[in-house]
Protein backbone atom coordinates (compact mmCIF):
# COMPACT_ATOMS: atom_id res chain seq x y z
CA UNK A 1 0.00 0.00 0.00
CA UNK A 2 1.22 3.47 -0.88
CA UNK A 3 1.44 5.59 2.26
CA UNK A 4 2.41 8.87 0.59
CA UNK A 5 -0.80 10.89 0.60
CA UNK A 6 -0.11 12.73 -2.65
CA UNK A 7 2.04 10.24 -4.55
CA UNK A 8 -0.51 9.58 -7.30
CA UNK A 9 -0.92 13.33 -7.92
CA UNK A 10 2.60 14.52 -7.20
CA UNK A 11 3.40 15.77 -10.72
CA UNK A 12 0.08 17.61 -10.90
CA UNK A 13 0.65 19.18 -7.48
CA UNK A 14 4.18 20.31 -8.36
CA UNK A 15 2.92 21.80 -11.64
CA UNK A 16 0.16 23.65 -9.82
CA UNK A 17 2.54 24.95 -7.14
CA UNK A 18 4.94 26.28 -9.76
CA UNK A 19 2.05 28.08 -11.43
CA UNK A 20 1.00 29.52 -8.06
CA UNK A 21 4.57 30.65 -7.46
CA UNK A 22 4.45 32.53 -10.77
CA UNK A 23 1.10 34.05 -9.86
CA UNK A 24 2.44 35.29 -6.52
CA UNK A 25 5.49 36.81 -8.19
CA UNK A 26 3.13 38.50 -10.62
CA UNK A 27 1.16 39.87 -7.69
CA UNK A 28 4.34 41.27 -6.18
CA UNK A 29 5.09 43.03 -9.46
CA UNK A 30 1.53 44.36 -9.66
CA UNK A 31 1.77 45.87 -6.18
CA UNK A 32 5.27 47.19 -6.84
CA UNK A 33 3.98 48.85 -10.02
CA UNK A 34 0.92 50.31 -8.25
CA UNK A 35 -1.57 48.41 -10.41
CA UNK A 36 -5.28 48.96 -10.00
CA UNK A 37 -6.54 47.45 -6.73
CA UNK A 38 -9.37 45.56 -8.41
CA UNK A 39 -6.89 43.83 -10.72
CA UNK A 40 -4.72 42.89 -7.73
CA UNK A 41 -7.74 41.52 -5.87
CA UNK A 42 -8.77 39.43 -8.87
CA UNK A 43 -5.30 37.89 -8.92
CA UNK A 44 -5.36 37.32 -5.15
CA UNK A 45 -8.65 35.45 -5.60
CA UNK A 46 -7.08 33.36 -8.37
CA UNK A 47 -4.12 32.45 -6.14
CA UNK A 48 -6.43 31.58 -3.25
CA UNK A 49 -8.50 29.31 -5.50
CA UNK A 50 -5.38 27.65 -6.89
CA UNK A 51 -3.85 26.97 -3.47
CA UNK A 52 -7.20 25.68 -2.22
CA UNK A 53 -7.30 23.23 -5.13
CA UNK A 54 -3.81 21.96 -4.24
CA UNK A 55 -4.93 21.50 -0.64
CA UNK A 56 -8.02 19.65 -1.81
CA UNK A 57 -5.98 17.26 -3.94
CA UNK A 58 -3.60 16.52 -1.07
CA UNK A 59 -6.47 16.17 1.38
CA UNK A 60 -8.40 13.79 -0.87
CA UNK A 61 -5.39 11.55 -1.31
CA UNK A 62 -4.52 11.73 2.40
CA UNK A 63 -8.08 10.84 3.32
CA UNK A 64 -8.01 7.74 1.16
CA UNK A 65 -4.71 6.57 2.66
CA UNK A 66 -5.66 7.47 6.23
CA UNK A 67 -9.11 5.92 6.08
CA UNK A 68 -7.74 2.74 4.52
CA UNK A 69 -5.13 2.48 7.27
CA UNK A 70 -7.69 3.19 9.97
CA UNK A 71 -10.04 0.53 8.63
CA UNK A 72 -7.27 -2.04 8.32
CA UNK A 73 -5.93 -1.39 11.82
CA UNK A 74 -9.19 -0.48 13.54
CA UNK A 75 -7.34 2.69 14.50
CA UNK A 76 -9.37 5.50 16.05
CA UNK A 77 -6.23 7.68 16.27
CA UNK A 78 -5.92 7.86 12.46
CA UNK A 79 -9.58 8.81 12.18
CA UNK A 80 -9.19 11.52 14.83
CA UNK A 81 -6.14 12.84 12.97
CA UNK A 82 -8.21 13.01 9.78
CA UNK A 83 -10.98 14.90 11.56
CA UNK A 84 -8.45 17.32 13.06
CA UNK A 85 -6.82 18.10 9.74
CA UNK A 86 -10.21 18.56 8.10
CA UNK A 87 -11.10 21.14 10.73
CA UNK A 88 -7.88 23.04 10.00
CA UNK A 89 -8.27 22.75 6.23
CA UNK A 90 -11.80 24.17 6.05
CA UNK A 91 -11.06 27.24 8.18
Amino acid sequence: MDTTPYNNSKEDIIRRLKKIEGQVKGLQRMVDNDKYCVDVLVQVAAVRAAIHKVGTIVFENYSRVCLRKAAENDNDKALEELIGILAKFIK
